[in-house]
């Protein structure tokens, strides 16, 4: 049964040089059109039977939700609420950037419904936030946590980046310790990973972006996760911490495996055993819309073999890990029957761990993560 929702914002008044999402340039964009399109595809979620039960989390991401005005926000919240039923305790994120959440824009998505703010806020260095084409400056990121707090949100969490170019661990402290002060229930912190069809990619095949050595990142992360811990932010996912109970209850569904719908152009959902892609270019996404038709670019039955790997490297990101019984009764297996051989191997290497029912990563086995991950993908 489907619990969530994505709904994606495609447009970004300027592109990040590291950002690989399906984003466009908010000028001169068909963007009321879009939002009317989102409503066209939640009507026939709706009519398909999808909705006939209250979702327990949505999320709208982007590109930027914050890009649009005040009137579009409103207008798209309000489709949303048509549309989807929710719990009464829902937790509803937006994304934002600290610069273009006016008090105006707080209000809307409040009034809206949304009752969590995830802010792109990635470090407090100024040099480094204009090497990664971000426009926002550090007074911009506390007008904004103030005037949210002001306008009643009380989940607030920021997104940090680390082992960003030419980065040193000095800088990465400030940013913790400024990030700190906020005093927030969340925060994500992710490392820098370099993707195709970006400004950073282009800089790097041509030898001009200062990277910084993977022992460097490494101390980096380490650090991050004794400041956390330091401060009663308990890490509940690999790149994830929060106080009890602040934990994203949304990102919470994609690593328990569960069923979520994606709306909006390039999404990605998951309902019914099939996972599936929109159309991520506008106008591919927009004219099969217009006919009545969810505008799929490909679906895929995802095979109980996938269900079981996703279920390994999905639940392996979370801190307490896979339950063992869990796995069992999903499965009508042993997780151990399964993939055995790859415990036996990777708990031999000190990078998982078997405690009190659970499999998880151990301490040294987070820095290696996905090379763990990969293991269940090639079984």
């Amino acid at each position: 049964m489907v619990k969530g929702m994505y709904i994606h914002i495609p447009f970004c008044h300027q592109i990040c040089f590291y950002c690989d999402f399906n984003k466009v340039f908010f000028k001169d964009q068909p963007v009321d059109a879009y939002i009317e399109s989102v409503g066209k595809e939640l009507a026939l979620w709706k009519q398909q039977g999808a909705l006939d039960h209250p979702l327990e989390t949505i999320f709208l991401g982007g590109g930027t939700p914050t890009a649009l005005t005040p009137e579009q926000l409103e207008r798209l919240l309000g489709l949303i609420r048509q549309y989807v039923p929710m719990t009464q305790n829902v937790e509803w994120s937006s994304e934002a950037n600290p610069d273009e959440l006016t008090r105006e824009k707080m209000q809307v998505l409040f009034d809206g419904g949304v009752n969590r703010l995830s802010m792109g806020v990635q470090t407090f260095d100024p040099d480094l936030l204009k090497r990664l084409g971000r426009t926002h400056a550090n007074d911009d990121v506390r007008r904004a946590v103030e005037t949210a707090r002001e306008v009643g949100f009380n989940s607030i969490s920021f997104d940090l980046m680390y082992g960003l170019p030419g980065q040193t661990m000095a800088q990465w402290e400030e940013t913790l310790e400024q990030a700190f002060a906020f005093d927030l229930p969340h925060f994500s912190a992710y490392s820098l990973i370099i993707e195709p069809k970006t400004v950073f990619y282009n800089l790097m095949v041509k030898g001009k972006l200062n990277t910084i050595t993977e022992d460097l990142e490494g101390d980096m992360y380490e650090r991050l996760m004794e400041e956390m811990e330091k401060r009663g932010l308990h890490q509940y996912e690999i790149s994830n911490f929060a106080k009890p109970g602040h934990e994203s209850r949304h990102n919470l569904l994609y690593w328990d495996n569960e069923e979520y719908i994606g709306v909006g152009a390039g999404a990605h959902g998951y309902v019914d055993g099939i996972r599936y892609a929109n159309h991520g270019p506008l106008k591919k996404y927009m004219e099969p819309l217009d006919s009545g038709i969810r505008p799929v670019l490909e679906e895929n039955k995802v095979t109980i073999k996938a269900q079981m790997e996703e279920e390994m490297f999905l639940g392996l990101r979370k801190t307490k890990g896979v339950e063992l019984v869990h796995f069992e009764e999903k499965f009508g297996t042993a997780l151990r029957s399964i993939y055995g051989e790859i415990l036996q191997k990777e708990q031999a290497k000190g990078n998982l761990a078997l405690e009190n029912g659970f499999l998880k990563l151990t301490h040294k086995g987070r820095f290696v993560g996905n090379e763990v991950f990969e293991q269940f993908l090639l079984s």
